[in-house]
């Protein structure tokens, strides 16, 4: 019987945790069908805490394509009920299925990411991308960041300084300046501790960072743990600010107020999602940034984004913030509610 679903997608992080979107309505459309992942090393603990999925093929990039007949091995013999396709392989059109939905030439790339996925299936909703931490990634993440027992002055900034390309990296002094401005009194995390997390590779940039903050606030995840428990960590935090990147689009999808650093990339596609989440960005646009002789994103040992200043930073994550605030504040009664109270 073909009850299975297989559902491909993305080696990357960040386009990882935006197709978790499209995987949530699967899981909430076909609640008795299981599901097998199959997407990039980096990406695998992501979905382990996801109930629906019983099984997660890591599909580490071979030459002549070897990590896709590798998949196709594993998933012939089995007579699927679905075939989701997020990187247009060929593996999928040549496996059983009932179903196929595969990201193609047809997909609209004038829209988010989040909304090209839902296109897949032809979507009239758009799911938004949400965790599913699994039971040893929530209590590693406590013990990072343990359970406040008092919320007030127990806030948790995280930060996000790095990114996969030092040409979208805002610098470390900006961050810097930005940590100490909204953790000051009068801020809008006053004395918060400060969660400074960051890939394998990118500790020169992110212990800059974390050695400006007084060390007893200071959150060392950098480099601490696998991408799920990172996920399910950023999730007990009240506020992330980083560049953007994978860690960037967990934050969002862990439903945590969420700001975005943009440059040389496209917030059009990649701009945080979500009711709590906005981004600042450069000026100009990511063929601005590199219109200049001499450009090779292989050789590229500088930013470009020196052009985000703090203060148009700071300004656009104060009305952000303040946003918020009012959002979450109880509206004020009217004379007519107070008169029915009084009835009543």
């Amino acid at each position: 019987m073909a009850d299975k679903i297989l559902f491909i997608t993305s080696n990357r992080l960040g386009d990882a945790v935006l197709s978790m979107g499209l995987l949530n309505y699967i899981c909430e459309a076909y609640p008795e069908r299981k599901i097998t992942v199959a997407c990039g090393p980096l990406a695998t603990s992501l979905f382990e805490g996801c109930p629906q999925v019983e099984s997660i093929i890591s599909l580490k990039k071979e030459k002549r394509s070897g990590h896709w007949v590798k998949l196709w091995k594993q998933a012939v013999t089995t007579p699927w009920a679905m075939v989701i396709d997020l990187r247009n392989s060929a593996v999928s059109r040549l496996l059983m299925a009932k179903e196929r939905y595969i990201y193609g030439p047809s997909i609209s790339k004038d829209q988010h990411k989040v909304e090209q996925n839902a296109e897949v299936m032809k979507l009239n909703e758009v799911p938004s991308p949400r965790l599913w931490p699994s039971a040893e990634q929530a209590k590693k993440a406590e013990e990072f960041i343990p359970k406040k027992e008092n919320k007030k002055n127990q806030e948790v900034l995280a930060v996000g300084p790095a990114a996969n390309w030092i040409g979208k990296t805002w610098p470390a002094d900006r961050f810097i300046e930005v940590i100490e401005t909204i953790t000051a009194e009068g801020g809008l995390l006053p004395n918060a501790r400060v969660a400074v997390f960051a890939a394998p590779g990118e500790e020169e940039v992110s212990y800059q960072v974390l050695k400006a903050v007084p060390e007893e606030r200071q959150i060392d995840m950098i480099a601490k743990a696998d991408p799920g428990t990172v996920a399910a960590t950023i999730a007990r935090c009240d506020l992330y600010i980083g560049n953007d990147s994978g860690l960037m689009h967990c934050a969002a999808a862990a439903g945590i107020p969420t700001f975005g650093l943009f440059g040389p990339s496209y917030p059009k596609w990649y701009a945080p999602w979500g009711e709590h989440t906005d981004y600042a960005r450069t000026p100009e646009t990511f063929d601005e940034l590199i219109d200049f002789d001499g450009y090779d994103p292989t050789t590229l040992k500088h930013t470009l984004m020196k052009s985000l200043t703090t203060e148009k930073v700071l300004s656009t994550l104060t009305e952000f913030w303040q946003g918020l605030e009012q959002s979450t504040q109880p509206a004020e009664k009217s004379d007519e509610d107070e008169w029915a109270e009084e009835v009543e």
